[in-house]
């Protein structure tokens, strides 16, 4: 008998000590932060949030919530954890979208523009157990946050593929007598003065040349990324000065619709227009965000660290073409973007080949590039190497700013 109470005094003791660290430790879990909160405790539960500048109406848009879904869609991630926020402006409200994404629980929040940024970085600083990735952006490999990360991709090569598109097109309406070979005017029309659409515009323009070496460009801008009726007046503006080809870096229908009323071949951006634009449409060249999305979301879910700068290609699908549109496309022309195509993932052609363009005359063979964001725009690396301008090697984000012989500034407006 004696024994038996031994034995369940032992028992008791035992009991209570389990009890105590039991208790320690669920003590220990309810003090835990809120953004310790935030991660997921499977690769199914995980919480996404998406901030977009405009909404599916905005083809730059419209190609990022696509790719948000694919994404989210092949790691498992539910509908309900896949949170987006819409038409939120360049200022206090995405600080706030972001702010109220972590408070849903979201262990991954992505912004897709450029003026996003400083709020992201702010979100990023007050919720450091949170990832906050930003397309677009240029301060996140000099930022030092751990959680705070830019992407981008090299989408000046499948521009400048676009570009072959366009030289093909001219060619074809100057040997069939439409115009002369030096009335090969190409028009742009372009958002902002920023690297990334003179990079843009710029690698479009050395595509055609490639291609049309008689080839010349005016570029006009809407200070917006979004405004169908300034890009179309924009558009129109262009057709009126006699440009025989329109592309553009702007993220409405406006120049596209322009172009098919005016039966003005057409090179788009962000996805295709065929369906609006079945006569005018040829191609159109777009980043697609899906591979960074899967890469950046599936790094959370393994506890990873995600690159502070990272660059897509078209080597890992991050840069695509739109299927050919037959009918407005000149004859040969996917032939001739297949072939540049394999010799860009080659590394034996580049797009920014200073052998292929000149600055006020000259070939231009050394250039300091402003890599590095700081208040006053200092122009520091150096970027022109073994022939060519090194553009989205030092940072994931254009800063390819030249202004190159051959086309043609009609305004600078940032609006």
């Amino acid at each position: 008998m004696k024994l038996t109470k031994k034995i369940l005094a032992v028992i008791l003791s035992v009991l209570f000590v389990v009890g105590c660290f039991a208790g320690c430790s669920g003590k220990d879990d309810a003090s835990d932060d809120k953004t310790q909160d935030n991660a997921a405790t499977s690769t199914t539960d995980i919480k996404v949030g998406f901030i977009f500048l405009h909404d599916e109406n905005s083809t730059y848009d419209l190609n990022f919530i696509n790719a948000a879904d694919e994404a989210c869609k092949a790691l498992g991630v539910k509908d309900e954890n896949k949170i987006f926020k819409k038409n939120v402006p360049e200022g206090q409200e995405c600080y706030d979208a972001a702010i109220d994404l972590v408070e849903q629980g979201c262990s991954i929040i992505f912004a897709d523009s450029f003026g996003h940024e400083d709020f992201m970085i702010q979100a990023a600083v007050k919720n450091p157990n949170v990832q906050f990735c930003h397309s677009t952006g240029t301060k996140a490999h000099t930022q030092g946050l751990k959680n705070y990360h830019n992407a981008f991709a090299s989408i000046y090569e499948g521009r400048y593929l676009a570009g072959i598109a366009a030289g093909m097109k001219l060619n074809e309406m100057i040997d069939a007598g439409l115009f002369k070979a030096e009335e090969a005017k190409i028009g742009y029309v372009g958002a902002f003065t920023y690297a990334e659409v003179i990079s843009g515009y710029t690698s479009f323009f050395l595509g055609a040349r490639s291609v049309c070496p008689t080839a010349t460009m005016e570029v006009t801008f809407t200070g917006s990324w979004y405004n169908e009726a300034k890009e179309k007046e924009g558009a129109n503006k262009l057709i009126a000065n006699g440009c025989k080809l329109i592309s553009q870096h702007a993220d409405s229908m406006g120049a596209p619709t322009a172009c098919e009323a005016a039966s003005i071949p057409n090179v788009s951006y962000n996805g295709s227009t065929v369906k609006a634009c079945p006569n005018t449409f040829i191609v159109s060249s777009r980043i697609n965000w899906a591979p960074y999305y899967q890469y950046a979301i599936k790094s959370v879910m393994d506890n990873k660290e995600i690159d502070a700068d990272w660059t897509g290609s078209i080597a890992n699908d991050a840069v695509l073409l739109t299927e050919v549109n037959e009918k407005a496309a000149a004859k040969g022309t996917q032939e001739a973007i297949d072939k540049a195509k394999a010799e860009l993932e080659a590394g034996t052609l580049h797009v920014f080949d200073t052998s292929t363009f000149t600055v006020e005359g000259k070939k231009l063979d050394s250039y300091l590039a402003d890599v590095d964001s700081d208040a006053d725009m200092k122009h520091e690396t150096k970027v022109i190497s073994d022939g060519y301008f090194h553009e989205s090697e030092k940072r994931s984000a254009p800063y390819f700013d030249v202004q190159i012989d051959g086309i043609d500034l009609l305004d600078t407006n940032f609006g």
